[in-house]
């Protein structure tokens, strides 16, 4: 069962959504600008949020559920964007979406943003820590380079990551 979040309004005026298939495109484009990978983004894609403004996506956030855990992937922001709260936003989004679906630990792999996810509750964790369903990703197995951090945040009422 997927739970779906209703639209809201992020800081500045965006508008978040569950992300459609009408999207991929604009979501490939702004996570190729921002440097990040996408390879499994279409096959995660409806576990996904964007924020939209003006008629174009400035945000996008993903959760690619792996059985009882999940890995939160493909933060991105516009430039013109940025410093408004709205990355603040798609992540609240997307791990308050991962706690309405039961998921055990949200995970995360980062090259340059380890200093900010601490901030939802992220701490560093080691690649064997990580279950096997996460680690079984794309994201993992390849998109991502060996030497990202990796993190992990256990959902509410769950007191340690699986």
């Amino acid at each position: 069962m997927t739970t779906r979040t209703p639209s809201t309004t992020a800081s500045g005026g965006a508008l978040l959504r569950a992300a459609a298939p009408g999207d991929l495109d604009a979501v490939y484009q702004l996570l190729t600008a921002s440097g990040l990978p996408t390879e499994g983004v279409a096959e995660a894609l409806d576990s996904f949020v964007v924020a939209e403004a003006g008629g174009r996506l400035v945000g996008v956030a993903g959760l690619e559920v792996c059985c009882e855990n999940a890995l939160l992937r493909s933060v991105a922001v516009d430039p013109e964007w940025r410093s408004r709260g709205l990355g603040r936003a798609v992540v609240a989004r997307v791990i308050s979406d991962a706690e309405a679906r039961g998921i055990r630990a949200l995970y995360l792999l980062t090259t340059t943003a380890e200093r900010y996810f601490p901030s939802f509750g992220f701490e560093r964790v080691t690649r064997d820590e990580v279950p096997a369903d996460v680690r079984e990703t794309e994201e993992f197995r390849s998109a991502c380079p060996a030497s990202a951090t990796v993190m992990a945040r256990p959902s509410r009422g769950s007191s340690t990551p699986a």
